[in-house]
């Protein structure tokens, strides 16, 4: 399976701003997917449903956005949550 031809297939299909509101309603359903798991109403099986749209989401906007840069943008991330663990205050 071709990712990237999936993704350009579903902005042609349904544009940019559809898959920005996509987006936002994928994590809308995993926070809240996440807040019924903490009080036992759901199980592991739902987090992990939410996650795989939340993910699949994550890798198209990354595609539409530059693969590289949010690369990029990830390794400084990493190296600031690395320093972070070796600061013993934990700031």
């Amino acid at each position: 399976m071709d990712r990237s031809n999936i993704y350009r297939a579903t902005l042609e299909k349904w544009g940019e701003k559809a898959q920005y509101e996509q987006m936002v309603e994928e994590c809308a359903e995993l926070i809240t997917a996440l807040k019924h798991f903490e009080r036992g109403k759901i199980e592991r099986n739902d987090i992990i449903a939410e996650l795989a749209d939340v993910t699949l989401m994550v890798g198209q906007l990354t595609w539409m956005f530059g693969e590289d840069k949010v690369a990029s943008a990830i390794e400084t991330k990493l190296a600031k949550l690395d320093a972070l663990l070796l600061d013993p205050e934990g700031r």
